[in-house]
């Protein structure tokens, strides 16, 4: 339960946008192997925000978009929600 409230304080989305937040936020640092850097998570849990904020409600996208951001790959399949792609060999941990 403690991944849901960073989303908390966000009211744009509703409860079911934010059980896929908080999935998506829990599959990507248990596949990135993020165990107890909180900042690491924040930082993800940023990214995953900005896409929701864009429209994606999936969280099996979102958890691949940010899985494939942080292998250097580009997202082409997020229609709306994929924005700028990161340049190759960029990691998202690398922005704040």
């Amino acid at each position: 339960m403690a991944t849901v409230i960073p989303f908390r304080n966000d009211s744009a989305f509703e409860p079911k946008q934010i059980t896929a937040m908080a999935m998506a936020l829990e599959d990507v640092c248990k596949e990135l192997n993020i165990n107890g850097d909180l900042r690491a998570r924040e930082i993800i849990a940023s990214r995953i925000i900005e896409l929701a904020r864009r429209g994606e409600k999936s969280p099996t996208k979102l958890r691949d978009h940010l899985i494939a951001e942080a292998n250097g790959q580009t997202c082409v399949d997020l229609g709306a929600a994929s924005g700028p792609a990161p340049t190759r060999g960029s990691n998202i941990m690398a922005r704040s």
